[in-house]
């Protein structure tokens, strides 16, 4: 199970460079300093830990719930940044302060996977200072991620494409990261009730009825956009 935790945050920080390279130069330097001084701040914290502790703490049903939720609303928040983005593209003028919110939001797992890649740095290289190598790996997450975001730039100048690859390994984040945080406990048990078939009829009608609804309001919308631009064709 480690190992797929640590795949996970490999992914969680591809994503996360991909995401980056969406944003202009010198924003991706000040958000390279906020991880930097993350490092830093957090350094003490890091020190107090132990493996024993980190591996108590990734086997906790608990916390692994809660990761499992987090996990899912980042990935549905990249989710809704690529189908936003891609409205925009088409022109759509529609739901612009969305994108930027959207846009705006760099993805807080990182956070936590830099701090586990700290506390690693720390595990391997004892009997140096704690300080200097916080220090050092800030400086280097200082100076790489504008890098690697210029990286996937020179790699991948069309944004359509950026966009796919980070719907994709958006959702392969959000895959391994419910099976990596799965732990076999039924959370909320079934409870054996006898076959209600008038519910279920009652379901099935309820669904056929909003389906007519959105069709035929569909249909409508469609006929009277094709009006629309047979009117402006003959004009």
């Amino acid at each position: 199970m480690e190992y797929i935790i640590r795949l996970l945050m490999l992914f969680i920080l591809i994503n996360g460079t991909l995401k980056l390279s969406f944003w202009k130069t010198w924003q991706t330097i000040v958000f390279g300093f906020v991880c930097a001084a993350f490092i830093v701040g957090v350094c003490p914290l890091a020190i107090q830990q132990s493996k024993t502790q980190l591996t108590d703490l990734l086997d906790n049903a608990r916390v692994m719930q809660d990761a499992a939720v987090w996990i899912t609303i980042e990935s549905a928040v990249c989710f809704a940044f690529c189908f936003a983005s891609l409205r925009k593209a088409d022109g759509r003028k529609k739901g612009k302060w969305k994108v930027r919110i959207l846009d705006g939001y760099p993805g807080l797992l990182l956070f936590p996977v830099l701090f586990y890649v700290l506390t690693q740095i720390i595990f391997g290289m004892s009997g140096t200072s704690f300080t200097v190598i916080s220090c050092l790996f800030a400086l280097a997450v200082f100076a790489g991620l504008p890098l690697l975001t210029l990286l996937v730039k020179r790699l991948y100048p069309e944004n359509e494409f950026r966009l796919e690859i980070h719907f994709l390994v958006s959702l392969l984040v959000c895959i391994i990261g419910l099976i990596a945080t799965v732990d076999g406990t039924v959370t909320y048990s079934a409870v054996n009730e006898p076959f209600n078939g008038n519910a279920l009829l009652f379901s099935a009608l309820l669904f056929s009825v909003f389906f007519l609804m959105g069709f035929t309001g569909n249909r409508m919308k469609w006929r009277r956009s094709q009006n629309k631009h047979q009117t402006k064709s003959m004009k």
